[in-house]
C-alpha cells in the first residue's frame, strides 16, 4: 500500500505588479503635497519667518539623499515591504520590525491628521455637520479606491495628484502676476520683494527660527519615502523607481520653495496667521470671487489622496511584515486582485480615531496628530540612511561594484543627511511645542521592543518544551 502524497506547501501570497512610472511619481506628490503645505505652513512661516525657504531648502536636500539611498536599495531588491526589508536584512531583524511597524505607526497618524483636516475643509459648506461624519464619508471612499486593483488605485492617485499640483501651479503663475502689476492682496501691504526683508529681515527669528521650523518642514515632506513601498508592485522598478526618485524630491522642493516664496513676497510673513489662507487671497486678488470654493476643491482633493497613499503604504507595509513574520499571519493573505485586503481593513479601521477625535476635541485634533507623525517620519528616514550605509560596507567587503543608481557625493552627503536627521530628533525634544512628539516616539519604540523580545522569547521557550 502506498503513502499518500505529501501535502504541498501553500504557495506565498503575492501582490500584482501594475504601477507604471507615472502612477509612482504622482503617488509620492500625494504623500507629500497635501496637507503640510495648504494647512501647516503657516506655522513653520510664523515660526522662521522669510528664512523658512532656507529650513525647506536644507529639508529638501536631505530628503533628496534619503531618496536615493532608498532609490539604490530599491532597485537592488525591488520588494514589497522596502525599507523594513532592508532594516531587516542588513541591520537585524529587530531593526525590521520596528522600522515596518513605525512607518505603519506614522502612516495611520499622518491620514489621521488628514481625515481630520477633510473635515475641516468640508465644514466650510456644511458649518453645522459634525466633523466626524466626513471622516466617516472619506474612510468610506478610501476603502472603495484601495480594495481594487492596483491599476485602479494608480490611475486615481495620478489625477488626484495631478489637480492640487495643477493648482499650485495655477498659484504660483497667477501671484507672479500679481507681482508684476502690483496688485496688494491684503489692502494695505505693497507686493514685491521687499516684503522678505522688511518687518525684522529676511531672519527676524534669527537660527532659533530656523530649527524652531525644521520639524514642521520635516512633516510636510513625510511619506515620499512612500516609492519605496511601490517597487514590489511595479511593472519595470529598475526604471520607474530611478526615475520617480530623481523627479518628485526636486519637483516637491520647487513646489514648496515657490508656492511660499510668492506668498510672502505678496503678503508680509507676519501676515501669514493661517486663519485665513494665503492660497484664498491670491486666487481672490486675482478676480475669482469664488476663489474660497475652488481652493477647497483642492485641499480636499489634496487630502483624499494623501489619505489613499498612506493607506496604500501602511497596507503593503503590513502585508511585508507578515510575510516576514513579523505580523499576524492574517494581514498576509491577498484579494483575487492581488490587494493585501486584511491589512487595508485595519488601516480603515485605524482611521475611525479620526472619529473619536473630531468628535471629543474637534478644534485641537489637528495639531494633536500632527505633533505626533513627526517622530516617526524622522526615524523612518534614519534607518532607510543606516541601511544603506551597512549595505555600502557589505557590498564593499564582497567586492561588489556600487554601479546601479549608486548614491551622489558617497559617503559626505549621506553623512550629512544622517547628521540632519539626528539633529531634527534633538530638536523634537528641545521646543516645547514638539518634546510631546519624542515622548511618545520613546514610548512606541519601548512598546515595540516589549513586543518583539517577548514574542522571541515565547518562541524559544515553546522550541524548548
Amino acid at each position: 500500500m502506498s503513502s499518500p502524497a505529501p501535502t504541498p506547501a501553500p504557495t506565498p501570497a503575492r501582490l500584482k505588479r501594475g504601477l507604471t512610472v507615472r502612477h509612482i511619481q504622482f503617488m509620492a506628490l500625494g504623500s507629500a503635497i497635501g496637507t503640510g503645505l495648504f494647512y501647516g505652513s503657516a506655522s513653520a512661516i510664523q515660526a522662521a519667518g522669510p528664512l523658512v525657504l532656507v529650513a525647506y531648502i536644507i529639508a529638501g536636500a536631505a530628503v533628496f539623499m534619503v531618496m536615493r539611498a532608498l532609490g539604490e536599495m530599491a532597485v537592488r531588491h525591488p520588494v514589497s515591504g522596502s525599507f523594513s526589508e532592508y532594516a531587516r536584512r542588513y541591520l537585524g531583524p529587530f531593526s525590521g520590525f520596528v522600522t515596518g511597524w513605525t512607518y505603519v505607526f506614522e502612516m495611520i497618524v499622518v491620514a489621521i491628521a488628514d481625515v481630520t483636516a477633510f473635515a475641516i475643509y468640508m465644514s466650510l459648506w456644511f458649518p453645522n455637520a459634525p466633523r466626524w461624519i466626513w471622516v466617516c464619508v472619506v474612510i468610506l471612499i478610501i476603502g472603495g479606491i484601495n480594495l481594487r486593483h492596483v491599476k485602479v488605485f494608480g490611475e486615481m492617485e495620478f489625477w488626484l495628484s495631478l489637480i492640487k499640483v495643477t493648482a499650485i501651479i495655477a498659484m504660483i503663475v497667477g501671484g507672479i502676476v500679481l507681482l508684476i502689476i502690483g496688485t496688494s492682496v491684503t489692502g494695505e501691504a505693497t507686493p514685491g520683494l521687499h516684503n522678505l526683508v522688511d518687518n525684522g529681515g529676511f531672519a527676524p527669528h534669527g537660527v532659533v527660527g530656523l530649527l524652531a521650523a525644521l520639524s514642521v518642514v520635516v512633516f510636510s515632506f513625510g511619506g515620499v519615502e512612500t516609492i519605496g513601498i511601490t517597487a514590489g508592485e511595479a511593472e519595470d522598478p529598475e526604471r520607474a523607481v530611478p526615475k520617480a526618485v530623481n523627479t518628485v524630491p526636486v519637483r516637491i522642493l520647487l513646489f514648496y520653495v515657490l508656492a511660499l516664496g510668492v506668498i510672502m513676497t505678496l503678503v508680509p510673513w507676519n501676515h501669514i496667521t493661517g486663519e485665513a489662507s494665503p492660497f484664498v487671497q491670491i486666487f481672490s486678488s486675482l478676480g475669482l470671487p469664488v476663489a474660497a470654493d475652488i481652493l477647497n476643491v483642492v485641499v480636499i482633493t489634496a487630502a483624499i489622496s494623501a489619505i489613499n497613499a498612506d493607506t496604500f503604504g501602511a497596507g503593503r507595509m503590513m502585508f511585508a511584515l507578515a510575510q516576514q513574520g513579523q505580523a499576524p499571519r492574517a494581514l498576509g493573505r491577498v484579494s483575487r486582485n492581488g490587494v493585501p485586503w486584511p491589512a487595508v481593513l485595519i488601516m480603515l479601521g485605524a482611521m475611525l480615531i479620526g472619529v473619536v477625535l473630531n468628535a471629543a476635541i474637534p478644534e485641537s485634533a489637528f495639531a494633536v496628530v500632527a505633533s505626533l507623525a513627526t517622530f516617526a517620519t524622522v526615524w523612518v528616514w534614519l534607518m532607510i540612511l543606516l541601511s544603506h550605509l551597512a549595505m555600502r560596507r557589505q557590498m564593499a567587503r564582497e567586492g561588489v561594484v556600487a554601479d546601479r543608481f549608486p548614491v551622489p557625493l558617497w559617503p559626505l552627503a549621506s553623512w550629512l543627511a544622517l547628521a540632519f536627521i539626528v539633529l531634527v530628533v534633538v530638536l523634537l525634544g528641545v521646543f516645547p511645542a514638539t518634546r510631546v512628539a519624542l515622548l511618545v516616539g520613546v514610548v512606541w519604540l519601548v512598546i515595540l521592543a516589549l513586543v518583539f523580545y517577548g514574542a522571541k522569547r515565547r518562541r524559544a521557550l515553546k522550541v524548548a518544551s
